[in-house]
């Protein structure tokens, strides 16, 4: 008869002792993460906004069908983009959530 240290016996790496009854291994249960982001993209998209005006110009090289008016594009898009502040995207898994606040 090998005698085992009661720490391996616990663990499960070692099989039962003779005499004794089988054991199940114990699970504990894991954590659930939650993230949670902030993105001032509010902010950042009035900021790099006179780059997207300079670079419009470089819209005349798209398909006609895509892009007829350039700066207009380029405006619509930036409201767009800034109509999005407010906005909560939450995703939730059996592992984790997470949300981002967009502002």
């Amino acid at each position: 008869m090998i005698a085992y240290p009661p720490a391996l016996r616990r663990s499960g790496f070692v099989g039962p002792m003779d005499g004794e009854p089988p054991r199940q291994a114990q699970v504990s249960p894991r954590r659930r993460t939650v993230v949670r982001l902030w993105l001032p993209m509010t902010l950042i998209f009035l900021i790099l906004a006179p780059f997207a005006i300079l670079l419009s110009p470089l819209l005349y090289w798209v398909p006609q069908p895509y892009c007829q008016r350039p700066f207009a594009t380029v405006f619509g898009v930036g409201a767009l983009l800034l109509s999005l502040g407010g906005t909560v995207v939450e995703v939730d898994t059996p592992d984790a959530l997470v949300r981002i606040r967009i502002f």
